[in-house]
């Protein structure tokens, strides 16, 4: 009988809970950063939406340099340089008093905030056996998809009982045991060429992968309106404690990774996506029709199936269009498609909602989500069935 390669061992709990923890770290200021500009510093919404996009800009423009890095240089190395100046960053928030100040300190984290998920994310690939790579993805991406659900639930809690500056310590030394756990991640010797790579743009993006990108940007969106307006949207419809949205769509992530990956695995990735996104789709439209807490919890609970089934497997459909040598590539085109549409949702999803209201801009983005069943179904699952490599 043939026995399964493990997965749960020392090196991939190593990778999971690093990945964690500076994830929390991370997502503590995502609902944090807007309240403080308009509580202490009286910013409007549409210049705190700047603020938020910022760090995205940068992301754009490091993913693309971060993929070619980690496919030249040793992963582990750079994912703990990466990771150590995105730590360091936090102590300028002890400092930040003025938006411009915000602005730049955003692009600054944003900035190592790129080379160490793109890093990660390739570290723990080259750890995980490549008979259960959808599922070990699966359960490395839940990692994060968790912290950025539980992190802005913590957080506010936090600032509201012990204000911005306990808040950056926190996520301090998060970031500090984070590094401690990258530390015992042992990755396996790889044949790095003696000669650099000539530089061309398709070390940089996966270009036959282009009509997936943009298809994955009409998902990416919604998922920016809900990191940066869910807990405001919450506020504006008498939704009490808002911040439960995020545990419910956390509960939902987690209860898709039950099967999700290994379905993918088995060769059912085209259904599973496409269950994913009509989830989405439906999540968004609930969300923004009813505004009582039972189905504000619902739709945050069917938004998390939803994206968690669809982060994983999205991802393995980059990682199989691509050779072993150009994975960060892979990595950081599927990271920055994410990147592009965050920041995009996080930038129009403030000014539909500063123009009409919160409910107009959830029900354009289940609309959008539409748009993305449509285009995978007869685009995008064509461009990888013609490409797939593995």
């Amino acid at each position: 009988m043939h026995q399964e390669p493990k997965l749960w061992n020392k090196n991939f709990i190593n990778a999971c809970v690093a990945n964690f923890l500076v994830a929390c770290a991370f997502f503590l200021l995502m609902p944090t950063i807007p309240v403080y500009l308009s509580e202490h510093l009286g910013v409007p919404h549409s210049k705190i939406g700047i603020v938020l996009s910022s760090y995205a800009i940068a992301l754009l423009l490091i993913r693309p340099f971060s993929g070619y890095m980690v496919d030249i240089f040793p992963r582990k190395k750079l994912y703990l340089l990466g990771l150590a100046l995105f730590i360091a960053t936090f102590v300028g928030y002890y400092f930040a008093v003025s938006v411009l100040f915000f602005i730049v300190l955003r692009f600054i984290h944003g900035l190592f905030w790129g080379i160490s998920t793109v890093s990660a994310n390739t570290v723990a690939i080259d750890i995980i056996p490549a008979s259960r790579r959808a599922e070990g993805i699966g359960y490395f991406g839940a990692t994060m998809n968790i912290a950025m659900a539980l992190a802005p639930f913590v957080a506010v809690n936090i600032y509201d009982n012990y204000g911005f500056n306990f808040l950056i310590s926190a996520g301090l030394t998060m970031g500090i045991l984070a590094v401690g756990a990258v530390g015992f991640i042992k990755v396996p010797q790889r044949s790095v060429s003696a000669s650099t790579p000539a530089l061309s743009f398709d070390r940089f993006i996966l270009i036959k992968a282009l009509p997936i990108f943009f298809n994955q940007l009409f998902l990416a969106f919604g998922w920016g309106t809900l990191v940066a307006f869910a807990v405001l949207y919450g506020k504006e419809i008498g939704i009490e404690n808002p911040g439960y949205f995020f545990l419910f769509m956390a509960s939902g992530i987690v209860l898709s990774r039950i099967n999700s990956g290994k379905l993918v695995d088995k060769g059912f990735l085209h259904n599973v996506m496409a269950i994913a996104i009509t989830a989405i789709g439906v999540g968004f439209l609930l969300f923004a029709y009813f505004h009582n807490i039972y189905l504000f919890c619902i739709s945050a609970f069917i938004l998390g199936l939803g994206y968690g089934t669809l982060f994983p497997a999205l991802q393995t459909i980059y990682i199989n269009m691509a050779p072993s040598s150009k994975r960060g590539t892979a990595n950081s085109t599927y990271l920055t498609g994410f990147d592009l549409g965050i920041g995009i949702g996080m930038l129009l999803g403030a000014y539909i909602g500063d123009k009409y209201n919160f409910s107009i801009m959830y029900m354009i983005t289940s609309a959008l989500c539409v748009i993305a069943l449509i285009l995978y179904w007869f685009n995008s699952r064509k461009v990888f069935d013609k490409n797939k490599l593995h």
